[in-house]
C-alpha cells in the first residue's frame, strides 16, 4: 500500500513537472518568435520607432478588450474542470466546458464588435494616435478567436493535458511571426512605405494567426470526443447544477482572476493614454512622442516581458494542481509546490532583471541596429522583471487556493501609484519616458509585496532569507561582476554584437555553476527538476551535494 501511495505521489509530481516544462518551452519559443517580428518591424525602412508607437497603442486597447472577454477564463475553467475530475466527476466536467464556450462565444463577440465599430473614436480621442485607427480594425476579429479559444485552452489544462494549449499558442505564434513579415512586406511594397498601413497589417497579422490558433484546439478536441464520452459515462459524484447555477459559478471564478488581468491591462493603458499627452507638454512633437512610446510600449516592453515566458509555466500549472490538492486537502502538496515554484522563480527573475540593467545598451545595440535608442528606459524598466515574475507565480497560487480578489486588490493599489506617477514624473522634462519606467516598477512592487503578505498568511512556506534572497544574490552577483568584465576585455577584441552574445552565454554558465556549488536546491527539489535524479548523482560524484 505504501509503495502505491508512493509511486501515485511520484507519478503527479511528475506530471506536474512534465506540465510546467512543456508550457516553459513553448512560451519561449514563443517569446523568441515574437523577438523576431519585433526586430524585423523595428529594423523595417519605414516602421522603426514610430510604427511601434502606432501598433502599440492600438494593441493596447485591443488587450483591455481582450482581457475583458478572455483572460481570466482558461484559469478559471481549467479550475473548475480540475475539482469536478478529482473527484471523478467526468460529466460535470465536460457540462462546465459546453457552457462556458457558448458564453464566452457571446462575450467575445461583442468584444469584436465594440472594437471595429469603435475604432475611430479610440484612435482619434483615447490613444491621440489618429493613425491607429486602421490597426484596431485590422485586429478587431482576434477578440471573438481568442475568447472561445481561452475556454477551450482551459478545459484541456483542467484534463491536465498542457501540452495542447501550449502547441496551440506556438502555432499561433509562428503563424503570427510568418503572416507579419509575410503581409507587412507586400504592404510596404503596394503603399510605398506607408508606416499606418504597415501597422495595420501586422495587426491582421494577429487576427489570422489567432484564427489558426482555435483551429487546432478544434480539430484536437474532435479526435479526443470519443475518449470524452467514454469519460462521462464513468462519472461518478455527478451533481446536476443548472445553465444559470454554472455560469455564475464561472464568472464568480473568471471575474476576479479577469479584474486581476484587467489591472495589468489598464497598467499598459496609462502608458497608451498619458505618455504621448503627457510628453507633448514638454515641448515634444506629435511624431517625437509617438517614437518615445513606441520605445517603451513596443521595444522595451517586448524585452522585458521575455524573462516571463520561462516562468509562466508556473503561474498556468500552479493553479489546477493546487486547487486538485485543495479539493482533496492535501497541505502538503501545496506548501512544496508553492515554495518550490516561488524559489524557482526568484532564480529565473533575479539574473534577467541584473543581466538587463547591466548589458541594456549592447542588448539594443545588437537587437535593433537601426533604432537602439530607450538604455536607460530599458534599465529602469528591468527592475519590474523580478516583481512581475514573482507575482505571477504567486497569483497562480492565490488563485489555485481561492483566494480569487487578493490579486486584483494587490495589482489594483500598483496601478492607481502608478498613473499618479505617470502624470507627474513624465511632464517633467528632465525625466520624461524614465518617468513611466519609475511609474511601472513602483506599481509591480506594491503588488508584489501586497500578493506575498497574502500568501503567507494562508500558505506556510518553506523559503528561509539564506535559501529565498541571499544565496541567489550571491549567484546573481557572480554572474554580473564577472560577465561585465569579460565584456569589457572582449569589446576592445572583437565586434560589438560577438562581445555581447559570447558575455551573456558566459553569464548564464557562470549563473548556473554559481547555483549549484551554493546548493540553492535541496536535493528533494533537485528531484522535482526534469533529469533531477540523474543530474544528483553526477552531483554527488563530484562531491557538490
Amino acid at each position: 500500500m505504501a509503495e502505491k501511495v508512493k509511486k501515485r505521489n511520484k507519478e503527479v509530481k511528475e506530471g506536474f513537472m512534465q506540465g510546467v516544462m512543456t508550457i516553459m518551452f513553448s512560451q519561449i519559443l514563443i517569446k523568441i518568435l515574437g523577438l523576431v517580428y519585433t526586430i524585423y518591424l523595428t529594423n523595417r525602412e519605414g516602421f522603426g520607432d514610430i510604427g511601434n508607437g502606432i501598433t502599440a497603442g492600438a494593441y493596447q486597447i485591443y488587450a483591455l478588450l481582450l482581457t475583458i472577454s478572455s483572460i481570466g477564463v482558461p484559469n478559471a475553467i481549467s479550475k473548475l474542470v480540475s475539482e469536478r475530475i478529482a473527484v471523478g466527476d467526468h460529466k460535470g466536467a465536460n457540462r462546465i466546458f459546453k457552457i462556458a464556450f457558448a458564453t464566452f462565444a457571446l462575450i467575445g463577440l461583442i468584444g469584436s464588435l465594440m472594437l471595429f465599430f469603435g475604432a475611430h473614436a479610440i484612435a482619434n480621442q483615447w490613444l491621440q494616435v489618429p493613425e491607429a485607427e486602421m490597426t484596431l480594425v485590422a485586429l478587431s476579429p482576434a477578440v471573438f478567436f481568442v475568447a472561445i479559444a481561452s475556454v477551450m485552452r482551459g478545459y484541456f489544462n483542467g484534463r491536465q493535458t498542457l501540452t495542447v494549449t501550449a502547441r496551440s499558442q506556438t502555432l499561433e505564434q509562428v503563424f503570427k511571426t510568418l503572416l507579419t513579415i509575410i503581409i507587412v512586406e507586400i504592404i510596404a511594397i503596394i503603399s510605398n512605405l506607408s508606416t499606418e498601413w504597415m501597422a495595420a497589417g501586422a495587426n491582421l497579422a494577429t487576427a489570422l494567426s489567432t484564427f489558426l490558433g482555435f483551429g487546432y484546439l478544434y480539430l484536437y478536441y474532435k479526435s479526443i470526443r470519443k475518449d470524452v464520452a467514454k469519460e462521462i459515462k464513468s462519472s461518478t459524484n455527478y451533481k446536476y447544477e443548472r445553465v444559470k447555477e454554472i455560469v455564475k459559478k464561472i464568472l464568480l471564478v473568471s471575474i476576479p482572476i479577469a479584474l486581476t488581468a484587467i489591472m495589468s491591462s489598464l497598467n499598459k493603458n496609462i502608458d497608451s493614454f498619458t505618455v504621448v499627452r503627457c510628453l507633448k507638454q514638454t515641448g515634444m512633437t506629435e511624431t517625437e512622442a509617438t517614437a518615445q512610446y513606441g520605445i517603451l510600449g513596443w521595444k522595451v516592453d517586448t524585452l522585458t516581458s521575455l524573462p516571463l515566458s520561462i516562468n509562466v509555466a508556473f503561474a498556468t500549472a500552479l493553479v489546477p494542481a493546487i486547487s486538485a490538492a485543495k479539493a482533496k486537502k492535501d497541505k502538503k502538496t501545496i506548501q512544496k509546490r508553492t515554495s518550490f515554484s516561488l524559489l524557482t522563480s526568484m532564480l529565473i527573475g533575479l539574473p534577467c532583471t541584473v543581466g538587463m540593467m547591466v548589458f541594456a545598451q549592447p542588448i539594443l545595440t545588437l537587437l535593433f541596429p537601426n533604432a537602439n535608442e530607450g538604455a536607460l528606459v530599458l534599465q529602469i524598466s528591468a527592475l519590474t522583471i523580478i516583481f512581475t515574475i514573482l507575482d505571477q507565480t504567486i497569483n497562480g497560487v492565490l488563485q489555485g487556493y481561492g483566494k480569487l480578489k487578493t490579486p486584483t486588490i494587490a495589482l489594483g493599489i500598483g496601478v492607481i501609484a502608478k498613473l499618479i506617477l505617470n502624470l507627474i514624473l513624465i511632464p517633467i522634462p528632465s525625466i520624461g519616458i524614465n518617468g513611466a519606467a519609475i511609474a511601472s516598477v513602483v506599481c509591480h512592487g506594491l503588488a508584489f509585496a501586497i500578493s506575498i503578505i497574502a500568501v503567507m498568511r494562508c500558505i506556510k512556506l518553506n523559503l528561509t532569507f539564506t535559501k529565498f534572497i541571499l544565496k541567489p544574490l550571491i549567484a546573481t552577483a557572480i554572474m554580473g561582476i564577472c560577465s561585465y568584465f569579460i565584456y569589457s576585455i572582449l569589446i576592445g577584441i572583437i565586434t560589438g554584437s560577438m562581445a555581447t552574445i559570447i558575455s551573456i552565454v558566459i553569464a548564464v554558465i557562470l549563473y548556473v555553476i554559481a547555483v549549484i556549488v551554493l546548493k540553492i536546491f535541496t536535493k528533494e527539489e533537485l528531484y522535482m527538476i526534469p533529469y533531477g535524479t540523474k543530474i544528483c548523482k553526477i552531483l554527488e560524484k563530484i562531491k557538490i551535494y
